[in-house]
């Protein structure tokens, strides 16, 4: 965690912002209160699909393995 006072956050914005994507948390003072931190923001990670969340909501028919009728001609 880096502590600096908001005059001299100023001028080197950019490299703080930087410093901040690179995962250090950046804290700005004014009047030796800490009032901002900049921190990157952490995407969260997808969640993996819960197998068998979707039970009962599809059905396949009995046939659904046998070929087709519009289909007999090219078989």
């Amino acid at each position: 965690m880096k502590i600096i006072d908001i005059n001299q956050a100023l001028p080197q914005i950019m490299e703080l912002i930087e410093m901040a994507f690179a995962g250090e948390e950046i804290i700005i003072s004014k009047n030796n209160q800490q009032t901002i931190k900049i921190t990157p923001v952490l995407s969260p990670q997808p969640r993996p699909p819960l197998f068998g969340c979707d039970k009962d909501r599809i059905a396949l028919r009995d046939d659904f393995d046998e070929p087709l009728d519009d289909f007999q001609d090219y078989i």
